[in-house]
């Protein structure tokens, strides 16, 4: 068993690891911090885990999260990289399920996030947690940065490509919707339900956060140049993340068959990437409540785009469920442990 300590615990990523850790055979869950809740229950602000979590939501302390074998920061970006370097003194492992150790350029995260990085040196240590690329390097790592919600799906989705080097890595397009979790859960008035329901708009078209991220992952598997068009958009559910990727292929002789076959080897070990049979249109629906990404490939007209679609829970596979993942694999446990979950359905 190891002890684990959450900071960030009332975000909908720190519920929804409280969730999943709850029930986890190797887990002991020793703090839950929460400066604005503190002192309250866990039960009495998230009702659904009564039973199930008794501890009190206290402020973070670092004495206290030091007792712990892992520290998860569930908190906004810049949070992690102040309270990190010492708890990886002593030996607390860390996982960042917010975006500051993504980028191993301190220049290019700060062009991004508004402000100077806290701890460069730690960039170029920390490991990206996509076990599906990384996971020996995650087993052995100590300071983990959980990847995004729109990198997940998109990365999963381009992987298989990229590394064969099928596609014009030159020409990527990402055409990807969101739920709206994804934005948190603060109060605000473009997410109230009258601002979104019925409606459906694209945003950060100029640039998005998540969009060095993809960058950076996928041109450490070919070498090559990657050109991104990145396009995030807000739909009216709660849950899911559906990305729709194109890219022209090299060999045009290439099927419809060959490139399914391509997906279903390349994911065949995977436990939570499930390939599905040529033809489908996999739903966010399909993947709600749960650590799985379903993908289906297209060659529409047997011309020379594929097309990609990629589905995931943008608060399981995309944030919390991802992070169990890699803190089994960190620690040696079943890397599925905790995450045996069947989707929600309806």
């Amino acid at each position: 068993m190891i002890k684990v300590g959450i900071v960030g615990g009332t975000g909908y990523t720190g519920v929804e690891l409280l969730r999943l850790l709850a029930l986890h055979p190797e887990v002991t869950l020793k703090s839950i911090t929460s400066r604005s809740e503190m002192g309250r229950p866990v039960a009495e602000v998230f009702p659904s885990l009564r039973r199930l979590v008794d501890l009190e939501f206290s402020e973070p302390d670092l004495a206290e999260l030091t007792r712990c074998d892992l520290v998860f920061f569930a908190t906004p970006n810049g949070t992690a990289m102040k309270m990190a370097r010492e708890l990886l003194e002593i030996g607390v492992k860390v996982i960042d399920l917010a975006a500051d150790f993504r980028l191993k350029d301190a220049q290019e995260w700060e062009h991004w996030y508004g402000e100077p990085h806290q701890c460069p040196d730690l960039l170029l240590e920390a490991v990206y947690g996509l076990p599906e690329m990384h996971r020996e390097l995650i087993r052995s790592a100590q300071v983990l940065a959980n990847p995004g919600c729109y990198p997940t799906a998109t990365i999963l989705g381009f992987l298989p490509l990229i590394e064969k080097d099928l596609v014009d890595s030159t020409r990527l397009i990402v055409d990807a919707k969101s739920g709206v979790s994804g934005a948190g859960r603060g109060a605000k008035v473009a997410n109230l339900l009258c601002e979104t329901s019925e409606s459906f708009k694209a945003y950060a078209v100029p640039g998005h956060r998540h969009q060095p991220e993809i960058r950076q992952a996928l041109v450490a598997v070919s070498g090559l140049p990657v050109g991104l068009t990145f396009v995030p958009h807000l739909v009216p559910m709660i849950r899911g993340i559906h990305a729709t990727l194109y890219a022209e292929i090299k060999d045009k002789t290439l099927t419809q068959d060959a490139l399914y076959q391509l997906y279903k080897d390349r994911y065949l070990e995977e436990p939570f990437v499930d390939v599905l049979e040529p033809g489908a249109h996999p739903e966010t629906r399909s993947v709600k409540g749960s650590n799985v990404c379903r993908i289906a490939v297209h060659k529409p007209q047997n011309q020379d785009v594929v097309v990609v679609l990629s589905v995931i829970d943008n608060l399981v596979k995309g944030a919390a469920g991802q992070a169990v993942q890699n803190m089994n694999l960190m620690f040696g446990f079943d890397e599925t442990a905790g995450l045996d979950i069947a989707p929600l359905s309806p």
